[in-house]
């Protein structure tokens, strides 16, 4: 490379300087402040100018190139440094206290109550000690009867699944290092084209639950998938770029982007979502362990703490405390236009989220299931799902205590896109809660030899 270079970094330093010149304005006029021939630079705002009505400015640069030892490979290292990643460490740290914890809860349930109460149903011979029976074991004829408002969990799950499934291939390509910061809105693109293509998931899974619960319109409920939680998001998002309009910013998203993004729902999501709600619709129904009676059975007073709103508001929280450190990071990144390129702590993370979703959803189950109260299908999605509303209330406290937002329009923005965050993550980990406990109802009833 003879006479050639490459730019690795730019430092901006603003003056404010009066310019002076001789004579009327015009395109050859030379300032006689700041002169390229005379290699008179400006260095500091020696004179200020100062802004009047009617006066004019004169805007001007100067360049200056300096040689560097930083490589092209590193320039961006300046920005992605990570100055304490002792915090993440200790994030990992406290989230996997809480996933040992849940775990052990988990393994107790499993070995030692399972397997005794399983072992002690198996050995109930005369009549007299099962007409005794309590506990999990005397629902099995209603544990699978299909919920209230079926359809609305199908596509609640269906949905959850495509998110799970953009999440996922999202980030190992950010860890194989694909999504690079200096392709700007690189994220936010491969977010948005993985969504659409894991529509074909998302169909995929609402039919197979559609078919479990004996439906038969699966187009019906293929439409509920491919159109509910994206015009939600769709219809928040157009006001909150309305509002961005009515403020003449240039952070507003253009009509043609909008009309792309209208276009890639329609052309390409809604035709994959109806693909796999065929294939799904198409295999035969998953059979259930145990036959479901007639009449469904009557449900006993629940003790206060076994109430549906306080165990899913429990149930909550371990999942938001296993994340909320991280979440300040990102928070921050989104925020505040910092840099958030830690995927490899993401990921971990991430991981963490979804074991602590699924052993909490479990353990509360069973508790459920114990105490004879069979309606767990909406109540596991809940459960984890529930943790949203803790990240909603955090991003609360995060404006009011972080952030320096005065103008309406602002505050508006940012509680809008909080909300379309919180409402993916309640999709997210309601899926990830409902599919944990949809094994181990499975599991614990597939276990027993029921008469």
């Amino acid at each position: 490379m003879s006479g050639s270079a490459r730019i690795v970094g730019f430092e901006v330093k603003p003056f404010s300087v009066k310019h002076e010149y001789e004579g009327e304005w015009n395109e050859k006029t030379r300032l006689t402040t700041c002169d390229p021939h005379a290699k008179r630079a400006v260095t500091s705002s020696e004179s200020p100018q100062e802004v009047e009505e009617k006066k004019e400015i004169i805007f001007t640069y100067d360049v200056e190139f300096q040689e560097s030892d930083i490589k092209w490979a590193s320039r961006w290292d300046t920005y992605l440094l990570m100055a304490d990643d002792q915090i993440h460490w200790f994030s990992i740290v406290n989230s996997l206290m809480i996933v040992l914890f849940l775990s052990g809860m988990v393994a107790m349930i499993m070995l030692r109550t399972l397997y005794r109460d399983i072992s002690k149903y198996n050995q109930l011979e005369t009549q007299e000690e099962a007409q005794e029976e309590t506990g999990w074991k005397l629902v099995h004829g209603d544990v699978f009867r299909p919920p209230a408002n079926s359809d609305l969990l199908c596509v609640y799950v269906g949905t959850g699944v495509q998110f799970f499934g953009m999440i996922l291939v999202m980030m190992i390509f950010a860890l194989l290092g694909f999504l690079s910061p200096s392709n700007r809105g690189g994220l936010m693109t491969a977010m948005l084209l993985l969504w659409v293509f894991m529509g074909l998931f998302a169909g995929y899974s609402s039919a197979r639950l559609y078919k479990l619960f004996k439906g038969t319109e699966w187009k019906k409920i293929t439409l509920k998938t491919a159109f509910m939680f994206p015009a939600t998001v769709f219809a928040i998002f157009f006001v909150l770029n309305a509002l961005i309009w009515g403020q003449k910013s240039s952070g507003a998203v253009p009509f043609g982007t909008m009309f792309a993004l209208v276009l890639l729902w329609f052309g390409i999501s809604v035709p994959l979502v109806f693909v796999g709600s065929y294939f799904g619709f198409k295999k035969p129904a998953t059979e259930d362990p145990v036959k479901t009676n007639k009449i469904p059975r009557q449900i006993p007073e629940q003790a206060w703490y076994m109430n549906a709103a306080f165990s899913i508001l429990i149930g909550g929280i371990l999942p938001f405390g296993a994340v909320f450190i991280e979440l300040f990071f990102i928070l921050t990144s989104i925020w505040l236009h910092q840099f958030y390129y830690i995927f490899g702590f993401l990921f971990i993370v991430f991981v963490i989220l979804i074991i602590t979703c699924a052993e909490i959803t479990v353990v509360l189950c069973y508790f459920q299931l114990c105490s004879e109260d069979y309606l767990w299908w909406w109540r596991s999605y809940l459960t984890s799902g529930s943790s949203a509303f803790y990240l909603f209330l955090y991003a609360a406290f995060y404006f009011f205590t972080k952030l320096e937002i005065t103008k309406a329009v602002s505050g508006v923005l940012y509680f809008g896109y909080m909300l379309i965050i919180s409402y993916s993550f309640f999709v997210l980990t309601g899926t990830i809660g409902f599919y944990a406990c949809f094994w181990f109802t499975r599991l614990i009833y597939s276990s027993v030899k029921i008469d």
